[in-house]
């Protein structure tokens, strides 16, 4: 019920909004359009736990791999590799590897089994390189040492673009608040001197 009543809450809030900053006859149809729009596209977003969820696992991915890999290449059966590194990590990433040792002990396809892990380019990854590899535990181990190496070198990537991106939007404010100090105390007494001169003239 929580769930349902944000969406309208906040539909009806902006549809409201908009109605008024458009007015007229087309200010109730334009605020209609757009709020049901707010609506939709919040009814469409998963709820706060599962994204906090999905985020811890995605985090946790590239070391839940590791593991994986090392279980596999000492020669563990993909489904015990699971259950072991379930036990090790516990948590969401845990409880996900755990519904993956089910389905494969009951004799699930190895694309469906991993695909339990999420919903992410990376899990369908895994998921390819479980179907691929199914009577290869060696391969399957260094597909997956492969893409924890992938999936750290892209965060390395997203953390320094965003380090970068922070730089530019620090320096913006700093620009705005000089701007005004350079016009009044650098181009304000030029511009007074000169326009002085020529009245004076």
């Amino acid at each position: 019920m929580t769930r349902m009543r944000r969406p309208v809450i906040v539909g009806l809030g902006i549809g409201a909004t908009v109605a008024v900053v458009v007015g007229g006859w087309p200010g109730p149809v334009v605020g209609l359009v757009v709020g049901a729009v707010a609506f939709w596209w919040l009814r469409r977003q998963p709820p706060r736990e599962v994204a906090d969820e999905n985020e811890r696992v995605a985090e946790e991915l590239p070391f839940v791999a590791d593991l994986l890999g090392a279980a596999l290449r000492a020669g563990a059966a993909p489904v015990t590799a699971a259950r072991y590194v379930a036990e090790a990590v516990g948590g969401p990433s845990g409880q996900r590897l755990r519904r993956v040792e089910r389905l494969l002990s009951l004799g699930a396809p190895a694309t469906e089994a991993w695909s339990y892990l999420g919903d992410t380019d990376a899990v369908r990854r895994i998921a390819a390189a479980a179907r691929r590899s199914q009577h290869s535990g060696a391969a399957f181990a260094g597909a997956l040492f492969r893409l924890a190496d992938d999936l750290r070198t892209d965060r390395l990537i997203a953390a320094d673009a965003a380090a970068r991106r922070a730089g530019t939007l620090i320096v913006l404010p700093l620009g705005l608040c000089f701007l005004p100090a350079f016009v009044l105390a650098g181009l304000v007494p030029v511009i007074v001197a000169v326009l002085g001169d020529v009245l004076s003239s």
